[in-house]
């Protein structure tokens, strides 16, 4: 994958399933990695290195995009396999990096007794192994490669992006949502929003998409999973997805307060948009999709009950 090789991307394997969650290598002369995914992808990335001719004590930066589990969960592990890296962050995830018992707690509760085996260990990362990057900062890889960082809030408030110059293509994380492998392989270019909790705003994420679009954008890499060339087409699904996502989520908030009915009524939608693509209702990417969607749907509904709130203040 990439631009003659320059630009890689390893299969994390998160939550044990095949193109889920995609690690991206930077063959520049510092060595970049973006993403780590959770702890047992790791392994996945030292493989992929080796595959690649390379070795953990040739990688210099390791960018996560935000600091959710299946993005950055991993990041102590493999920074303690990296001695020569600085793990590069949004100033909002740092203190979370360096004391992650918020971000274990939190996951603990959302998987009790699966968390073990699907994301520990989660470890410290040390302040002087961190750098942080704002709005605007660069970072100079290569002799002919100086990446930007965006504050990409919407998914989250501690979310980068990251422009890449020589593809002229961005690092999106989950701020242009999810991209489905297993159907692109069968010639469907399909995307939906990632709205998961506890940060989701959705006139945020449209206004990153926005400024995102002004840049006239080559290629988008997606944390969920791969890149597309038809960057168009991905803005356009997001931002036709996601005022169906907030509709639905207030239809059901005012009716039931229930995440699970609107997880269904959300995958009954996304299922009729693709069975008139003829995907078959068996197609192994429902699966994917119903978790991706249920996800989604606890963050909606935690926006919803937010704006009720804040409504209810004002009066």
């Amino acid at each position: 994958m990439g631009e003659s090789r320059r630009i890689e991307m390893i299969d994390g394997y998160d939550l044990g399933i095949a193109h889920r969650t995609g690690i991206y290598v930077i063959c520049e002369e510092a060595l970049t990695i973006v993403e780590t995914g959770p702890s047992p992808s790791v392994k996945y990335i030292r493989e992929g290195l080796q595959a690649l001719g390379y070795t953990t004590r040739d990688v210099k930066y390791i960018i996560v995009t935000h600091i959710h589990l299946d993005h950055a969960g991993g990041a102590g592990v493999l920074l303690g396999e990296c001695p020569n890296a600085t793990v590069i962050v949004h100033p909002k995830g740092a203190r979370h990096l360096a004391a992650p018992e918020r971000l274990i707690a939190g996951a603990k509760a959302v998987y009790q007794e699966k968390f073990e085996s699907l994301f520990a260990p989660i470890l410290p990362i040390p302040k002087e192994r961190m750098l942080i990057k704002n709005e605007g900062d660069t970072l100079q890889i290569g002799e002919s490669c100086v990446l930007t960082f965006w504050d990409t809030p919407g998914h989250a408030n501690h979310h980068l992006a990251i422009y890449d110059p020589v593809s002229h293509g961005m690092f999106t994380g989950d701020t242009v949502g999810i991209r489905y492998e297993q159907l692109a392989r069968e010639g469907i270019e399909f995307y939906v929003p990632s709205t998961s909790p506890n940060q989701f705003n959705p006139t945020a994420m449209l206004e990153a998409i926005e400024r995102m679009k002004a840049l006239n954008l080559e290629r988008l890499y997606f944390g969920h999973y791969g890149d597309t060339k038809n960057v168009t087409e991905a803005f356009s699904q997001i931002e036709e997805w996601l005022p169906i996502f907030v509709a639905e989520a207030e239809a059901v908030y005012e009716k039931a307060q229930d995440f699970k009915e609107l997880s269904e009524r959300l995958f009954k939608k996304v299922q009729a948009v693709l069975q008139a693509k003829n995907i078959a209702d068996n197609h192994p990417v429902y699966e994917l999709i119903r978790l991706d969607i249920e996800v989604s749907a606890m963050g909606l509904m935690e926006y919803i009950a937010k704006l009720h709130c804040e409504a209810k203040t004002v009066i």
